[in-house]
């Protein structure tokens, strides 16, 4: 499936907008991967523990925006965005969003 943050696949042209679609995820950190994250910060750098948990939810979220798209008969997204929020100490929601199309090449 095509995807963009853009609002036109270069190439292409949109022969039909099936509305917005989305990914919704919610998070939290073990006990553990809190503790580790605590020990990372006293050395500075990447707190890899959670760089990891972010990654892992912000494709959980796109995944889950793309079989959004994927369920309405689209074979592209645009506008793809992404927008976390914290809904308590440790538990995070990362949202993926954006407007599924159906496209084809032009020519």
């Amino acid at each position: 499936m095509h995807h963009t943050t853009g609002f036109e696949v270069h190439g292409h042209e949109i022969v039909e907008e099936h509305g917005v679609v989305r990914g919704i995820i919610v998070r939290s950190r073990s006990v553990i991967g809190s503790f580790g994250a605590a020990i990372q910060t006293l050395f500075g750098g990447n707190i890899t523990i959670l760089t990891n948990l972010c990654e892992r939810a912000r494709f959980d979220a796109f995944s889950l925006m793309l079989q959004h798209a994927t369920d309405l008969g689209a074979n592209a997204v645009i506008g793809v965005r992404y927008d976390a929020t914290e809904l308590m100490p440790g538990v995070t929601e990362v949202l993926c969003y954006g407007t599924a199309v159906t496209i084809r090449p032009r020519g």
